[in-house]
């Protein structure tokens, strides 16, 4: 029956509400370790996205009918809610059509699990709504930035007993990301937090969705100040290929819990030097369009497009066959096909005087483009954010290849050519400027060093989807350790100063 409802919509409706199904299997490993934290007793059961009901059916197959007390389910979208209501029809359980972040919690229940909405922020309808009630709910106020599963997991301890058990199946991005701090303050603080268990990526939970899966548990009662975590990694909750106890002191004090228990805690005190020390790192352009923004120079040409407000822009890294983009005597990349951006500030008004066949062109995307979330947002939609060329620019996303064991790609770029945003920019700071105008045969060497970081320095700062897919913010790439890169600008400084004391 899931696999029917979920054929009648597409995988963009469905993302649209964040609605990714629970492999029965799953849902049945979860429950189950969920029950066996409940002390005895009988059973008040709530599922806030309840779907089809896995976890209810699996709470059927695992306990008596008669453990439980009351079940309640939640549901927003009637095409899933409304054959669930007559699926469970003989059974203890209330079905409620609508939306857990605007139900009043009338009742109290002692276990809650729950696969909650995976919707994006841009995508969340009545944010700012949710957002205060959440506050008004758990005390926290969470990021703008932060997902819809994110407000579920804190609105629920309004419909948790007291000692009531909540366990979570979310994505565990969470865990590193900045919207996650608060979040990750709301379990130390608020509940007591009992386990966080993490699947392997590369075997993925969900077939339609490339997330790295968590399961959090926790109790609704007063944390204890000195206490310790469960963190599990890899096979299943009740059998995990490694588990280790986390002192909640190492987990205040580490901002990237997708370390445990894999590794512990980073020490602190002594300073390693950082790409951040050298660079600058930012992301490339988000056009909002890039079939509309950018165009090929012989389409720049058929059209008869003014090419004084298009820039170059490199290829997207799929297309980048090189690791070193040359330029020609104006500054464009040479590479196979010559792209350029659309960069232009100027009034509607003043294009269509100046630039007729340009203005044409925009009024092929005034009804489409101009209206896409990013471009709504410019004060000109066919305008960009400032980019410069970067000296060097690193793919934020990757799998491991095999010949590299690397995910990311380093570039070197001597061309004038901007980036859009599947590509990380790096700018040298004003001292490693510096260091490259004096020591230019050094230029080559650093390059050198970025494409031979260690793979587990990526790991440790970035972070991991599902499938393996790795992935790696401005911040946290700036954060990846490059003592290499200090020791070559001591030796070629060293090996300077000694040239200048040489009689």
């Amino acid at each position: 029956m899931q696999a029917e409802l979920d054929s009648g919509k597409t995988i963009a409706q469905r993302r649209e509400l964040g609605q990714f199904s629970t492999p029965s299997a799953l849902a049945g490993e979860i429950v189950s370790f969920g029950l066996g934290l409940l002390p005895e007793g009988r059973v008040r059961f709530l599922d806030p996205a309840l779907g089809t009901g896995a976890f209810y059916s699996a709470l059927l197959r695992q306990a008596e009918e008669a453990q439980i007390e009351h079940a309640t389910g939640i549901e927003i979208d009637a095409h899933y809610a409304g054959p669930a209501t007559e699926l469970w029809a003989d059974t203890p359980i209330h079905i409620t059509i609508g939306d857990f972040t605007e139900l009043p919690p009338e009742d109290r229940y002692n276990l809650i699990v729950c696969n909650p909405p995976y919707v994006r922020h841009h995508l969340i309808g009545g944010k700012e709504r949710i957002r205060i009630r959440t506050k008004q709910f758990s005390g926290i106020d969470l990021s703008g930035l932060a997902g819809l599963y994110c407000h579920f997991m804190l609105q629920s301890v309004k419909w948790m007993a007291p000692g009531g058990i909540a366990g979570w199946l979310i994505p565990s991005e969470f865990m590193d990301v900045n919207y996650g701090r608060e979040v990750k303050k709301f379990l130390l603080e608020n509940v007591e937090l009992l386990r966080i268990h993490r699947y392997n990526p590369n075997n993925v939970q969900f077939h339609d969705a490339l997330v790295s899966s968590a399961v959090i548990w926790f109790r609704n009662r007063n944390p204890a100040a000195e206490r310790a975590v469960t963190f599990s990694y890899g096979g299943q909750l009740a059998s995990p290929d490694i588990s280790r106890e986390i002192p909640v002191s190492e987990l205040r004090s580490e901002t990237k819990w997708s370390r445990f228990p894999l590794k512990g805690a980073r020490a602190q005190g002594a300073h390693m030097a950082v790409l951040g020390d050298y660079f600058t790192v930012k992301r490339g352009i988000a056009t909002g369009g890039n079939n509309f923004f950018i165009l090929e120079k012989n389409r720049l040409e058929e059209l008869g497009l003014p090419r004084e407000v298009f820039r170059p822009v490199l290829p997207n890294a799929r297309r980048l066959n090189t690791e070193e983009i040359l330029a020609d005597a104006l500054g464009n990349p040479i590479l196979e096909s010559e792209l350029f951006l659309l960069d232009c500030a100027l009034p509607e008004s003043e294009i269509q005087v100046k630039f007729p066949k340009l203005w044409a062109y925009l009024l092929t995307g005034k009804d489409t483009v101009a209206n896409g979330y990013l471009c709504k947002s410019k004060k000109c939609w066919y305008s960009q954010e400032r980019r410069e060329a970067p000296l060097f620019l690193c793919t934020y996303m990757g799998r491991e290849r095999r010949r590299s064991n690397q995910a990311f790609r380093f570039i070197l770029n001597h061309s004038d050519a901007t980036v859009t945003n599947c590509y990380l920019a790096i700018y040298p700071n004003s001292a490693m400027k510096r260091f490259l105008q004096g020591h230019p045969e050094s230029l080559y060497a650093v390059w050198n060093i970025m494409n031979q970081i260690d793979p587990q320095r990526f790991i440790d700062e970035g972070r991991v989807y599902g499938g393996g897919l790795r992935k790696v913010e401005p911040s946290e790439l700036m954060r990846i350790p490059v003592p290499e890169i200090e020791k070559l600008i001591m030796e070629a400084e060293g090996a300077a100063d000694r040239l200048e004391k040489t009689p």
